[in-house]
């Protein structure tokens, strides 16, 4: 019985640790291979003279993510050219919330003109690993996939002239510097992620 208990203890133990995951600055980020919405497989791997990248999880539905849409084409359309492209990922269920579905992230990304790529997180296994909670999520990652910068793009979700701290533009300029971004975590401000689980 006490043999049990131990046990029991130490599954819920895992439990809360595995529910807490996700990485940490100073991580190093496993590649995936998710499909982007022209039915072509990406990985990071594939941006070969990358820099880093602008990992983004984000959605179609989130009021928050559509807020920041026209910051992440612009981020892009600024960053890109100097190594660092947005990788924009749909982490939600579309059994859960249907306007995230992959053929609505097509659409959205024709409306809105993407520059990015778009990927959709079928299964749901990779914003686990990332640990992210909202949309929108950013995790930016530098050449070798080393976690330097988590949380929100900017202070200002709801009102792009109110920015008083890019704090995810003013960590990359950090990388290019070379130094570590400060802050190299924030509070993202967005819906949750839509999950059955």
């Amino acid at each position: 019985m006490k043999n049990l208990a131990i046990l029991l203890t130490a599954l819920v133990g895992l439990s809360f640790s595995f529910v807490g995951g996700g990485y940490e600055v100073g991580d190093t980020a496993t590649d995936f291979q998710l499909k982007n919405i022209d039915g072509e497989m990406v990985s990071l791997s594939d941006f070969e003279d990358a820099k880093g990248f602008i990992v983004t999880f984000t959605c179609n539905h989130c009021p928050y993510a559509v807020m920041y849409e026209d910051r992440l084409i612009e981020l892009h359309k600024t960053y890109a050219p100097k190594g660092y492209p947005v990788i924009a990922i749909n982490p939600n269920d579309p059994a859960v919330q249907p306007e995230d579905s992959y053929e609505k992230m097509k659409v959205r990304a024709s409306e809105k003109e993407f520059p990015f790529v778009y990927l959709f997180d079928e299964g749901q296994k990779i914003y686990p690993q990332y640990g992210a909670t909202r949309t929108p999520h950013v995790f930016l990652l530098d050449a070798e996939r080393t976690v330097m910068y988590i949380g929100a793009i900017d202070d200002s979700p709801r009102d792009v002239s109110a920015v008083s701290e890019k704090y995810l533009e003013n960590a990359i300029m950090a990388i290019e510097s070379g130094k570590n971004p400060e802050p190299s975590f924030t509070k993202a401000v967005g819906c949750s992620i839509k999950t059955k689980a």
